[in-house]
């Protein structure tokens, strides 16, 4: 098989002689040589092969507040990589120049999932995160690197638009510890137009995650300006997050920057994000994040009972941690929900190119 090809199994043969791809609710029906509309599964004679496995387009330590998971071992190191293209059209894509590449020449970098391990632990990560573009396209090779990750101790990450289908989904988040999950919007309206997608899919994914899993679950919602930044929307997305998925599960809300095909939209104001926040508070949410600007309020992990303050944070600097050993508020005892170790990392803002040796 050609360097980069590797055999996957979620696909399945049409009567037409097609073979269709069941990785994600797109459900691709490939005739020989064609490519997927995530551009990096491919039919190559009687199966679906991966083009993109063993490379990447690069590796970067970061802080795992950047992912962004605030209750995931706070200021931890976390080693990120993606590799290219996607199965969805957002308009709004902040990663274009990786997740729409058509080009392998944006695959630089080569790496077996036991040379990304050794990296991570060489270097004092807590976790590995599939990231940049969704690791959903390139689930086989996450879930060998999650494989080679676990067998050093080291965590895994999935920082995903959820948009999957059953199987492939079950299979993937068995072998993953925590995943920030891109709400992008709660209209199935928003989703088709701006992202060529559907909304149900992705809550599926997160009712699946919260109720029926072990991974720890953040949610992110980038908020574009006339989009999905009504009160409207943003009461409904929080109260359906309080209701079904409960009101531990944390939620940011991060700021839209012109990109893309949406170069004339303006940028998200620090307003829009902060009226954000109340209204998922009063919708019952116990941690609510905002991400993209400074907001000291926003950075900063309070207790849900007596509203102290516990981990103060300024970007994805670590300045206070009050958290008593086992994730508890040292002032009324209250537990606060994620995964706490019994000292906070200390890794600060800093971002760390990394060459994975093979």
């Amino acid at each position: 098989m050609t360097a980069g090809r590797h055999p996957t199994r979620y696909w399945r043969e049409t009567e037409d002689g097609r073979i269709q791809c069941d990785v994600c609710p797109r459900d691709c029906k490939l005739h020989e040589g064609q490519r997927g509309a995530c551009f990096v599964r491919m039919r190559e004679g009687d199966e679906i092969v991966l083009t993109t496995y063993g490379r990447s387009s690069g590796f970067c330590i970061d802080p795992i507040e950047k992912k962004p998971l605030n209750h995931f071992y706070p200021g931890s190191s976390v080693l990120s990589f993606g590799t290219a293209g996607c199965n969805l059209a957002c308009r709004f894509c902040q990663n274009s120049d990786i997740s729409k590449a058509r080009d392998m020449d944006a695959l630089m970098d080569q790496a077996s999932p036991e040379g990304i391990a050794a990296a991570a632990a060489r270097h004092g990560c807590r976790s590995v995160a599939f990231t940049y573009n969704d690791p959903a396209i390139f689930l086989e090779y996450a879930m060998d690197v999650a494989d080679a990750c676990h067998a050093r101790n080291i965590k895994t990450v999935a920082v995903s638009a959820g948009y999957m289908n059953d199987r492939s989904r079950r299979d993937f988040y068995a072998k993953i510890d925590a995943a920030n999950i891109d709400l992008k919007g709660f209209t199935d309206d928003f989703y088709f137009k701006l992202t060529a997608a559907h909304l149900q899919p992705v809550l599926d994914t997160l009712l699946y995650l919260k109720h029926e899993t072990d991974v720890w679950l953040e949610i992110t919602t980038l908020l574009i300006p006339g989009k999905n930044d009504s009160d409207e929307e943003l009461t409904a997305l929080s109260e359906w997050v309080a209701r079904e998925l409960g009101r531990d599960v944390p939620v940011h809300f991060s700021a839209f920057h012109p990109a893309h095909k949406m170069l004339d939209t303006p940028p998200t104001p620090p307003e829009t994000l902060q009226r954000a926040r109340k209204i998922a508070m009063k919708a019952g949410l116990d941690y609510v994040y905002l991400g993209n600007v400074h907001d000291p309020a926003g950075d900063t992990t309070f207790c849900p009972q007596c509203r102290a303050p516990l981990i103060v944070r300024d970007w994805y600097e670590i300045k206070r941690h009050a958290l008593a050993q086992g994730g508890f508020c040292a002032g009324c005892g209250a537990a606060v929900a994620g995964r706490f170790e019994d000292k906070v990392g200390n890794f600060g803002r800093r971002r760390i190119p990394v060459t994975i040796e093979q």
